[in-house]
């Protein structure tokens, strides 16, 4: 190859991947430096330097001058001797090749984590390339492609698992991704397995905020500010629920996410692939907040005990199921929305309904709670024995021997 081509090979190299032709050429010089160093089997070491106009390359042996430092034992000043072989272009195209193709995708992983580093969180459309048992690339655009990791977390418990359950793509399907981290070339921090083979940007589909960025595309007055998402609680692929508060006095932000005969939240859901989302109003009021998160069931009453941060809800006996939800996903995401543990009974299991400010989980409900059998012991921390009382007692077996007190 003429030193003049490799000028216009590195040059057009550097205008396709999108890399700085003089960063790429000052890496191509540092590693020359190392092959031309076994190459010609200096004593010293070797400094390559390559005319940005010419191309041609130019090899010095860097011999020490004067005594090394008494303390490093390294020498401060060098004489440069010129070793330039006489087919020093041949050697550079022999081992070019492959010390390109590295500097170019390290320069290329290192531009995308300065364009993509301050991008996470953000959401993104793209195109699905291929996927494997273990994760999906995903272009983003020309020359950027990014990993959907699905891991099977039995066999890799350690990896990361970012695709809903219910999903599988196919190549060229378009797939709405959030950012979640952009991999660092020059981190110090262990590599995961194969990463150097693998895009540096990783997004999401199960990631909560998902929902977010999708509920500020398609309804306006939460990307302007008027509604906002408190809250977030989601199960990917099966159901999630949101918390909505407006800072309008006169606007409805549950109406405004639904919108008109659904049709904002169908667009959301519809990208998640049929994912079900329940829209709520955020609440300030602790029990009215636990109250709106347990939706679509009708909650009779709800007890607060802030110092436990604990919430009893009561709920009709025909709501009881639907209240706490198939396998107890209703209750599991309603007290992961709201930051409170949510115990839920049926009227007919707590008793007569319960006056507002009321405790089930004190000693005037004991009367309540013999009514319908229940042990009346309570301990030290306010929490109420669930076991059945035993026949002519107040009392079950546990706590059989505080019958005589």
């Amino acid at each position: 190859m003429a030193t003049s081509e490799l000028i216009e090979a590195l040059q057009a190299l550097a205008h396709e991947r999108k890399i700085d032709e003089f960063y790429l050429i000052e890496r191509l010089e540092v590693s020359l430096a190392k092959s031309y160093e076994r190459i010609l089997d200096l004593e010293w070491d070797a400094r390559v330097t390559i005319d940005r106009q010419t191309g041609h390359i130019y090899v010095y042996e860097l011999v020490p001058v004067g005594e090394p430092d008494e303390e490093t034992g390294e020498y401060s000043e060098f004489e440069e001797r010129d070793v330039t072989p006489a087919d020093v272009s041949r050697i550079a195209a022999q081992n070019a090749k492959g010390v390109i193709a590295s500097i170019v995708r390290e320069a290329g992983r290192q531009s995308i984590f300065e364009e993509f580093s301050g991008r996470v969180g953000d959401l993104v459309t793209g195109t699905v390339l291929q996927g494997t048992p273990d994760f999906t690339i995903i272009k983003i655009r020309d020359g950027v492609e990014a990993e959907l990791p699905h891991y099977d977390q039995k066999r890799n418990p350690g990896e990361r698992n970012e695709r809903p359950s219910n999903e599988h793509y196919c190549h060229n399907q378009r797939l709405k991704v959030l950012i979640i981290d952009v991999r660092d070339p020059n981190s110090d921090a262990p590599k995961m397995r194969g990463e150097q083979a693998r895009p540096a940007i990783v997004v999401s589909r199960t990631h909560p905020d998902l929902i977010r960025r999708l509920f500020e595309i398609e309804v306006p007055e939460i990307y302007d500010g008027m509604v906002e998402i408190k809250s977030i609680a989601r199960e990917p692929g099966a159901r999630s629920k949101i918390a909505v508060a407006s800072r309008e006095a006169n606007l409805d932000p549950v109406g405004a996410c639904v919108g008109p005969k659904g049709s904002r939240v169908r667009m959301v859901v519809e990208e998640l692939r049929n994912e079900r989302v329940d829209v709520i109003q955020w609440h300030e009021d602790p029990a009215s907040y636990v109250a709106n998160a347990l939706s679509p069931a009708k909650v009779t009453n709800v007890i607060i005990d802030e110092d436990n941060h604990y919430a009893t809800v009561v709920v009709p006996d025909d709501q009881l199921s639907l209240a706490i939800g198939k396998e107890g996903q209703n209750a599991r995401l309603a007290a992961r929305l709201t930051g409170w543990h949510i115990d839920i009974k049926s009227a007919s299991f707590a008793g007569e309904p319960l006056a507002a400010g009321d405790n089930m989980l004190i000693d005037e409900d004991v009367e309540a709670d013999d009514e319908a059998g229940l042990c009346a012991y309570v301990s030290e921390d306010g929490a109420r024995c669930r076991n059945h009382a035993r026949p002519g007692s107040h009392y079950c077996g546990v706590h059989a021997d505080l019958d005589g007190e």
